[in-house]
């Protein structure tokens, strides 16, 4: 879950990186490094803990000249935050290394290499990669070979990006299970662990696949795929704008997320409605084919995406008539699974790089599924390449941590893969119809969902000074509610916990008392009814209430209980309007707690290790 930047140009190079990094910040952020080689065997490095600000503070002090180096920012596995584990490392002023990934043998050769007299000087993974890479070296071999023999004894994941001191000339990078891409510039070019950090100096790109290693030059680019022949990977030309990634007028990210919803929903049904239909073809050119054929769905995902899979079942029993099955990537493949007949294996990422999706993936392809299908933000992503059928949310960049846009843009597109398995089921014509005008409305009805924005605000104060908060919701509602309680303790600090409000009885009423506020999310549903006894039992016990309701939900507020009304809605599309208020509210909480909304401490944005 770190971030790399690499440069080799003929201009200096240290600007580049340095802003690279800034914008690759939301990958890592406990401690920050560059390296640039002013001439052979004269290397300038600064290494910082903390964010990257204080490593541009210090070489602005400290200037770093030079037309070839590598960047890093860290979000910490193997040694804590510090100084003295900062990339990159380096060995005997000979080699450097930028490394994203975890080494799972790194035990084993770090025994062997200091029986061979190397000293380390951190208790990072990396730091056998460096040490491994210069064995080669002082071995007589140029960088490239040097990088391939060394990486051959690597088990585990990485992105590597590495220097030698005595070869101002080369940049090598490498990847294996962690994203890297390569920036293509006029006389020079660059690595990055992301294409946003590249923006301001190119929008060509050329994203390598499992195995690559690639040799840079000032004039050139030359890859080797994992059988050690030369191959040609396509340049594409990036349509992301250079501030794509800015806070604009906004004070932080998140927020400036919450609030591009309406376009990003919009974005992500264009071209996939056609009158009173879900064109299947948005899918993929055999998803028509694919999808009757399928009599059951599997939807894998981690952390905010397993929320909008949870809430996905829902919607593909009740319309497409599919039984569904929900998994934790992370759990999904340590244990025996059986595979439905004619099964739909379908993963969710923001950023199609998570390291537990991506293998529970490509054990599915191995286990018998009758096809794969991803829904993801990012187009040259692993897991849109490595499936079978794919959905692109456009929900754009996406750099404050805690999901906001990518989560609803993620359940439109499950509402509108639900209604493409359905069509080829259970579900009638007019049903279908009645979807589709609920989708091209929703844009509409999340920018007045927004309005509430200042409501929200005036509320969260009675959250500040609290240790826990309880989230209950029903039936599609209840993940709903998880994702409000992961987004308060994400960026607020503050423990908090959803549970299904039926199961109040079943425990979590001991915990109730003035001091735990009580949030519930109120639809006007069939469910209605079952929810406000819950409730009750809540204000029997003294606990205060902060219900999102329906506009036409019969509840009032009394003491004890606060009723924040959202404009009349649809079932359907329940769980996406009240998603929003939720995300309001942790927003708002945190930022009056005065946590970093955007970086919240010991998180990252893009999952790229196990």
């Amino acid at each position: 879950m770190c971030g790399i930047v690499g440069a080799i140009a003929q201009r200096p190079v240290s600007a580049i990186l340095l802003e690279g990094l800034r914008r690759l910040e939301y990958r890592g952020y406990d401690s920050a490094g560059i390296a640039v080689l002013e001439a052979p065997c004269r290397l300038n490095r600064a290494r910082t803990l903390g964010k990257v600000a204080r490593l541009a503070e210090a070489v602005a002090e400290r200037p770093l000249p030079g037309t070839l180096g590598i960047a890093h920012t860290r979000w910490a596995t193997h040694g804590e935050p510090a100084t003295r584990n900062a990339h990159p490392h380096v060995c005997r002023d000979r080699c450097l290394v930028v490394h994203n990934g975890i080494i799972e043998n790194h035990e084993d050769l770090r025994r062997e290499q200091t029986a061979a007299g190397h000293r380390f000087t951190s208790e990072t993974d990396t730091e056998v990669v460096v040490h491994a890479v210069f064995d080669q070296l002082e071995a007589g071999h140029p960088l490239l070979d040097a990088v391939r023999l060394a990486t051959r004894r690597l088990r585990g994941a990485y992105a590597l990006g590495v220097i030698d001191t005595q070869d101002p000339d080369h940049l090598v990078a490498a990847r294996q299970g962690s994203p890297l891409v390569i920036g293509v510039g006029f006389g020079e070019h660059f690595i990055a662990s992301d294409v946003f950090a590249l923006l301001p100096v190119t929008h060509r790109f050329i994203f390598l696949e499992e195995g690559d290693i690639a040799e840079l030059t000032r004039e050139s680019v030359r890859i080797w795929d994992r059988d050690g022949n030369l191959v040609t990977r396509p340049a594409k030309t990036s349509a992301v704008s250079v501030d794509a990634a800015e806070r604009g007028e906004y004070r932080h990210f998140m927020l400036k997320e919450i609030f591009e919803q309406p376009r990003a929903i919009a974005d992500t049904l264009e071209g996939r409605l056609v009158g009173t239909r879900v064109l299947p073809e948005s899918f993929g050119n055999l998803a028509p084919e694919i999808f009757s054929r399928v009599k059951a769905v599997t939807l894998v995902a981690c952390g905010t995406s397993y929320h909008a899979a949870l809430v996905a079942r829902y919607w593909i029993e009740a319309l497409a008539g599919l039984p569904c099955t929900v998994e934790v990537a992370s759990e999904y493949r340590y244990r025996k699974q059986v595979v439905p007949a004619e099964a739909l294996f379908v993963t969710l990422s923001q950023s199609g790089e998570t390291a537990d999706t991506l293998a529970a993936l490509r054990l599915a392809k191995a286990s018998g599924f009758a096809a794969t299908l991803a829904i993801c933000n990012v187009p040259e992503s692993s897991l849109v390449r490595e499936s079978d059928l794919v959905l692109l949310t456009h929900a754009g960049p996406e750099i404050g941590v805690a999901s906001t846009k990518a989560f609803t843009t993620q359940l439109v597109a499950l509402l509108l893969m639900t209604v493409a398995l359905g069509h080829e089921n259970a579900l009638s014509d007019t049903a279908e119809a009645h979807v589709v005008a609920l989708l091209r409305a929703l844009p509409a009805k999340v920018e007045a969902v927004l309005d509430l924005d200042d409501r929200i605000a005036a509320l969260a104060e009675v959250f500040v000074d609290k240790q826990h908060t309880l989230f209950l919701g029903r039936g599609e509602q209840y993940p709903i509610a998880m994702e409000g309680a992961l987004k308060l303790k994400e960026i607020s600090y503050i423990h908090a916990e959803a549970y299904p409000a039926g199961e109040l009885k079943h425990g979590p009423l001991a915990l109730i008392d003035e001091q735990m506020p009580v949030v519930a999310v109120a639809p006007n549903n069939a469910l209605l009814e079952k929810l406000k006894s819950n409730l009750e039992e809540v204000r029997a016990r003294g606990g205060q209430l902060y219900v999102f309701a329906d506009l036409h939900v019969p509840m009032v507020e009394d003491e004890g209980v606060t009723v924040i009304r959202l404009p009349e809605t649809d079932d359907l599309i329940d769980p996406i309007i009240f998603t929003i208020p939720l995300q309001l509210l942790a927003y708002h909480v945190a930022v009056l707690k005065g946590t970093d909304v955007d970086q919240p401490r010991n998180l990252a944005k893009s999952v790229t290790v196990e």
